[in-house]
Order: C-alpha cells, then structure tokens, then sequence
C-alpha cells in the first residue's frame, strides 16, 4: 500500500496479549479470573491522515483493509472485523473520529490462547483514543472492545482479556470480578520458578461454535436454578447446593457445565490466597484441578492439550499444568522449575513431534504492563 512507502506514525501503541492462571470459561459466567498481561505484543503506528478514510496494514500477514468512517459494516473477511467493530463502538460514544493510517506488527502466535483480538482490539482503540483526543476512559476503551467481539465478530466472550490487555501492571496478576469489575493487584512471587506456555500449534475448527455453545449451555443450568431460587442470574450466585437441587431437571451435560464453573470459581479464590502466602505448591495442585474439569465436565480440549498436561504429571520440577483460553487448541502454561526448562523443552518437544508429528512451540511469559503508547 502507498501509505506503508517510508511511513512516518504520529505515535505507536503497544497492546500486549495475555495469559491466564487459573479461571478459564468464569468471565462470561461473570465469575473470578487471574490473568494478567505478558511482554508478548502487537505494535500499532498510528497517523491522522486528514480524510474520512482509514487504511489498515498488516505486516504479518501482508494484508490490508481501506474502509470510510461513513460506512462502517462487518466484513467477510474476519480478522477486519475486530479493527471495524472498534471503529462502530467508538462511533457510538464520539464523532470525533477521523480518518487514519495504521500499520500492524505482532509477536503473538495466533490461535495460542494469549488473546491477540482483544490486544488488536485495545490497542487500536487506545490508539484512537490518544490519537484524536477522543477523552474515553481505560473502562470504555474495555468496554467497547469487548462489544466490538460481541456485535461485529460474533464471539460472547467475557470482559476478561480486554481487561488484563488494558489495566494490567508489571510483576502482578489481577484478581477479577467479571460481575462488579472490582480487581485486586496480587504479586506474582515465583521464586526459582517460570511460567513456561507450550504452544501444540493447532486450532480446531470447533473452538468459535462451541464458545457459544457452551453460553448458552450455562445459560440453561442458570435458567433451572431460578425456578427455585429467583435470585441465580448467572453462575457466579449459584453453588453446588443450589444446582444438585435441579440435577433431576437438566441434562447431564448441562449440570457438567455448570458444576466445572462453580468449582473453578471456587479455585480461582484458592489460587490467589496461595499465591498472596506464596504457596507455590497448591497453587499447582489447582491449576492440575482446572485441567481436569476442562478437559471431563466443560469438554474443550483436545487430545494435544491433555497429552502434555499428562506428560508433566510425572515431573517433580513441574508444580502444575493446564489448557489455556478458549480450548481445542492453544497452549497449556506450565509452572516450572527455571533450571529445567531448557531440556523439558526439547523432551516434550520429542515426544509431541512423536505422538502427533507437529513441532511444538515454547515460550517463556513474563507478566508485563498492559497497553500503553511507545516513546518515539
């Protein structure tokens, strides 16, 4: 594109991804999470151009997109529509928008489960924000981007990743509560010991549908629950009490669903008491319990995602595993000891290339800062 020869950005936003530690499925159910950002981003430059048109390039994929602000509409083509869906919330809250140049560049393995829509989505409307002088808020730049997945790219997904991309802190987890937003900044003390992601570098074609699926089987469990308490109007008021009481009048699948959201919320607590104590141990102890229950009464991973979560059961360097993100692909993250991360690599590596003949990625994630603008 023209606009990419020798392009000079008025200024550069960083939007990082993020990971997870424990709390995986609870921030559409508006229960607890535990995410925080990492030093893995998508760089943004940034430009006015003075027209009503905006130009999108991206450098990794070398495709590009040249749309107006008069017409904003979802495309066909998917990725467009996270930069699109940003624009028509923004549109929604301001018209001081104008037309701009943006170049992408990113260092997030997409489909690995470290949220690169919602860092593509903070981050062009941090950008904006800065930008035009727009006056939103970090809360509204969380808040749109999150519509911006709901209404122009489909996914129901929690306020979670949005959250951690914009207000996480350096050395520190947020604990969240996806119902109130109230957070709380917990250090992340790992001592001799590394957050490892192991990337299978696969992604099955089920993860969006059953995203939904799985809403709306939640959804269900929540609708049995109030017929005897009027109350329950999400996961997040329900406990195991309250749904053995409806057991007889949901599906078994369905109480699955819901008897893994009602545990996880309960390990996300647990998690971050161990981790305020520094108890690395049980810490790990709960991150095996989250696979579990991902893996037998929520049903989304996959053969890859519980073949290396098993692989590490037997390593006493390694405390806990699990699958992270949505599921049927990804990453599991690891807590390792650091002095064995070199060769755990190249061992699992081998024996994932053997069993399933695809490379394995590996990647070291370092809580960082979330969106912010670059020194130019």
């Amino acid at each position: 594109m023209s606009f990419f020869i020798n392009f000079t950005p008025d200024l550069v936003v960083e939007s990082p991804g993020r990971i997870n530690l424990i709390g995986e499925h609870t921030d559409y159910n508006l229960g607890f999470v535990l995410p925080t950002a990492i030093d893995k981003k998508i760089t943004l430059k940034l430009r006015k151009n003075n027209s009503s048109n905006c130009n999108v390039y991206s450098l990794d994929n070398e495709k590009s997109v040249t749309f107006s602000l008069d017409k904003i509409e979802p495309s066909k083509q998917s990725w467009e529509n996270y930069i699109l869906g940003v624009l028509h919330e923004i549109q929604l809250l301001t018209d001081k928008l104008s037309g701009f140049d943006c170049v992408l560049n990113s260092s997030l393995p997409i489909g690995s489960g470290l949220s690169s829509s919602a860092a593509l989505e903070c981050g062009l409307a941090f950008g904006l924000n800065e930008l035009f002088n727009l006056g939103l808020s970090k809360t509204q730049i969380v808040n749109l981007s999150r519509a911006a997945e709901h209404n122009y790219v489909g996914t129901k997904c929690g306020i979670m990743d949005q959250y951690a991309s914009v207000m996480s802190k350096s050395g520190y987890v947020i604990k969240l509560d996806c119902r109130s937003l109230a957070s709380e900044y917990i250090p992340l003390n790992l001592g001799d010991y590394k957050l490892l992601l192991l990337n299978t570098n696969i992604s099955h074609s089920l993860a969006d549908s059953e995203y939904n699926t799985r809403l709306q089987e939640c959804l269900t469990g929540v609708e049995a629950m109030k017929t005897l308490y009027p109350y329950v109007a999400s996961l997040r008021d329900a406990d195991q009490e309250m749904l053995t009481a409806v057991k007889d009048t949901i599906s078994t699948t369905v109480f699955n669903r819901c008897n893994y959201i009602i545990e996880e919320n309960d390990r996300v607590l647990k998690a971050s008491e161990a981790l305020t104590q520094g108890d690395l141990t049980s810490f790990g102890v709960l991150m095996y319990g989250s696979h579990d229950g991902l893996q037998h009464k929520y049903e989304v991973s996959c053969p890859e995602l519980d073949f290396m979560v098993e692989y590490s059961r037997t390593k006493e360097f390694i405390l806990g595993s699990r699958m992270m993100g949505g599921g049927f692909g990804g990453c599991t993250i690891n807590l390792i000891h650091k002095d064995a991360i070199e060769n755990y690599i190249t061992e699992v590596a081998s024996a994932y290339k053997t069993k399933f003949n695809i490379e394995l990625d590996a990647y070291i994630a370092m809580p960082d800062h979330g969106t912010m603008l670059k020194t130019l």
